[in-house]
């Protein structure tokens, strides 16, 4: 009995690098063999890429050429110095979190912090000016 293989059963888009060669050529971008591999890998992966470099190198482009290969959606988010993930991605609603918490210290039914901790961590307590 072999362990599975971490990525096991999943589907990816592209069967090969020149598969995302041809696909993204047919959307008007012309992409090397390095890209194309990095867009492979990434499929094959289940992660992001992260492009970056000086203004006009195409890093835009190429982000709106994938997205419209894959019929995924764009989200640009334009970096500078001081930004970081919990800005960039989300932002919580601390004071509702707050507020939460002390409703359940109040309550005569006491979950555990781990019941707690899901539920102020759940969809319902992000800010709407965050990415996600």
């Amino acid at each position: 009995m072999g362990c599975p293989l971490p990525f096991e059963g999943m589907s990816y888009r592209f069967n090969e690098v020149n598969k995302v060669k041809e696909d993204l050529r047919s959307v008007d971008y012309l992409a090397d063999d390095g890209i194309a591999g990095i867009v492979y890998l990434a499929d094959r992966l289940q992660k992001p890429i992260l492009v970056e470099g000086p203004a006009g190198t195409g890093k835009t482009q190429l982000a709106k050429s994938v997205a419209e290969m894959t019929g995924s959606r764009l989200i640009r988010l334009q970096c500078y110095e001081g930004l970081d993930e919990s800005k960039a991605l989300y932002e919580w609603n601390y004071k509702k979190q707050l507020l939460r918490i002390q409703a359940e210290r109040n309550s005569d039914e006491s979950n555990s912090w781990e019941d707690l901790e899901d539920n102020i961590f759940s969809d319902e307590f992000p800010l709407d000016s965050a990415i996600a």
